[in-house]
């Protein structure tokens, strides 16, 4: 697989040699940039998939970039930094960092890590997906239920008629159960 990849590294004879390893391995090296200022900027009009950083250290600059790269435009990273403490490597990985490997760079062995960074930032995508699928559905169940209290109280239904006639409605209007119990709740702010 051909992956587009962005290299950030201030060292010109250590970028050319992890170019030449990662061209080697099938990637297309889209650019090579010098620092991470405006690195969602420089992200976005590289087209990268995958984001190699190579640093001789982790600076706080250096993880807010990746912070802000992980909330405006997610994509794998994978840091190299020739020493790091406990508290970087903990805030590059709450910063979406996908891959911090420490002790440097070697181009034989960049494609693997980039792999497994790759892997790992998929599954990471996916439980996020999944944790916002779970709390949009946990929000309409919320709504359902407090549309329900309200038509139990008003028209004294009980629970399952009152979720019948939310859910009749639903089908006659053609729309979801939640936006419906939103419509009544809504309804019900007004005629108070």
């Amino acid at each position: 697989m051909t992956l587009r990849v962005l290299l950030i590294d201030d060292n010109l004879d250590r970028a050319a040699a992890v170019t030449a390893g990662l061209e080697a391995d099938g990637c297309l090296v889209m650019g090579l940039v010098p620092d991470h200022a405006d690195i969602v900027a420089q992200v976005r009009a590289a087209r990268a998939e995958v984001i190699v950083c190579d640093l001789d250290h982790s600076s706080r600059d250096a993880i807010e970039s990746m912070r802000a790269l992980h909330r405006d435009e997610p994509r794998p990273v994978v840091m190299f930094v020739d020493r790091a403490e406990p508290a970087s490597i903990a805030a590059a990985m709450e910063a979406g960092v996908a891959a911090y490997v420490i002790e440097g760079l070697s181009p034989s062995r960049v494609r693997a890590v980039i792999d497994v960074a790759v892997a790992r930032f998929a599954s990471h995508q996916a439980l996020r997906a999944e944790l916002a699928d779970m709390r949009s559905a946990l929000s309409e169940r919320k709504l359902v239920e407090r549309a329900k209290g309200l038509l139990m109280q008003t028209r004294r239904m009980s629970e399952d008629e009152a979720f019948r006639a939310l859910r009749r409605l639903a089908m006659d209007q053609g729309k979801r159960l939640a936006d419906v119990a939103e419509s009544v709740i809504a309804m019900a702010k007004v005629l108070k």
